[in-house]
């Protein structure tokens, strides 16, 4: 296996989805700047462009609105066609964005550009670091309870179609939304995104946050969608963590944060389904866990919780399937191997999972899955997602974050670690 070549194809996309300051996901399929498509490609540029890498998060934090909020999508210029665009969020905003927010990784992401740029990049961190602190303010105000980060919208989670939010969009009425055309089933085969009824849904949670003004206090009471998500509560509390690390090198205080943090470890408990022996979510508006062993159930270690519990599921999957952790169980009877959210496996979830797995000493365990990820990029290509079964590639092709990834963990010429 050419792996040089290789490389030289991961960096060669991430300059193809190149706009000049941010990069989008994929040309076509996903035309602006999504949140933490960004931070992994920002991640991926520092491998051989670390100043490339800094101007992904500082574009990213010009769509950051006063309250903190850093938005999941930045509409730097106009595609026409895309659904939903910034008519249907209607933020009279510049740059124009969307209303929700994404997976808070931007603190994670810079911190591993800073360690690759520790020289210049201080200036560049000291002038992200208030931007950074701003948006995990706005979490730890807004979307808290129990410990756990809430969500108001399955796109906030980054796995949109996941099988943890099922129950709760029973409550959403989808029948009012009215016409509209999907943008992302004309690039790729509709049995590998969402169905319509899981959109309509979609679209009815923006237009209640839209005509809520969205005003985060009348979304907490009277938004029907509302959901601890396992994957956002470790993922923000492994941001919290890089934050204070980079305070620490700053020389800034850190009480605030190690406060975030003590809250956070609290919520981790709570996403403990005893039951079914595995991290979950939680419905906030009923209090039950939405009983799914997810991808996002095994970032706790990514989260820095050594829990060894976690293994017996994780050794279970991977005598299952060959490329990794699948986004939602084999076993599980809404298993779906190439529909988005609910079987693929995705390259960049194999790395926060790895990366994890060494950091709390689990070597052998993270070693073996850098070598399956390798060999399903290597062989299959630079794809949004795979089939954990066979290897298929699906979803959109040239993709940001896979190639970022494939720089940065999977290759054999990558660090394999922050």
């Amino acid at each position: 296996m050419n792996y040089d070549k290789i490389d030289k194809k991961a960096r060669k996309i991430l300059q193809e989805n190149d706009r000049g300051l941010y990069t989008v996901p994929t040309k076509g399929l996903y035309p602006y700047q999504w949140n933490w498509d960004s931070a992994f490609a920002a991640w991926g540029f520092s491998s051989f462009n670390v100043r490339r890498a800094w101007a992904e998060l500082e574009t990213l934090f010009t769509g950051q609105w006063d309250n903190g909020m850093v938005p999941h999508i930045v509409f730097h210029k106009q595609a026409i066609g895309y659904f939903p665009g910034p008519d249907v969020w209607n933020l009279e905003r510049v740059p124009h964005t969307s209303g929700i927010t994404q997976p808070p990784i931007a603190a994670t992401m810079a911190r591993a550009v800073y360690e690759a740029d520790k020289h210049y990049g201080r200036v560049h961190m000291e002038l992200l670091f208030g931007r950074l602190v701003s948006w995990h303010r706005w979490f730890m105000k807004n979307r808290i309870e129990d410990g756990m980060v809430v969500i108001t919208h399955p796109w906030e989670s980054g796995r949109d179609n996941a099988i943890d939010w099922d129950d709760a969009l029973a409550n959403v009425d989808g029948s009012n939304v009215g016409e509209y055309h999907r943008r992302d089933t004309d690039h790729v085969d509709p049995s590998m995104r969402p169905k319509k009824e899981d959109y309509d849904k979609y679209l009815a949670l923006v237009q209640f946050s839209r005509d809520a003004g969205y005003d985060e206090k009348v979304i907490k009471s009277d938004g029907p969608f509302r959901v601890g998500d396992v994957g956002m509560t470790f993922l923000f509390l492994r941001a919290c963590r890089d934050l204070l690390h980079i305070a620490v090198e700053l020389d800034h205080e850190v009480d605030e944060i190690e406060g975030w943090i003590k809250i956070l470890k609290k919520g981790v408990e709570r996403h403990w389904n005893e039951d079914r022996g595995h991290y979950d979510s939680v419905d906030v508006r009923t209090g039950q866990f939405t009983n799914s062993l997810s991808c996002a159930s095994f970032l706790c270690w990514y989260a820095g919780i050594k829990d060894d519990r976690m293994l017996t599921h994780y050794d279970r999957i991977m005598q299952t399937v060959d490329f990794g952790i699948p986004s939602n169980d084999p076993d599980d009877p809404h298993f779906n191997h190439l529909r988005y959210w609910r079987g693929p496996v995705w390259g960049m979830f194999n790395s926060l999972i790895g990366i994890g797995l060494a950091e709390t000493g689990h070597t052998v365990h993270a070693e073996r899955l850098r070598k399956r990820t390798q060999k399903l990029i290597a062989e299959h290509g630079f794809y949004e997602y795979f089939s954990p079964l066979d290897g298929a590639p699906a979803g959109g092709t040239h993709f940001t974050w896979t190639a970022a990834i494939w720089l940065t963990w999977a290759s054999p010429h990558a660090k394999g670690r922050f």
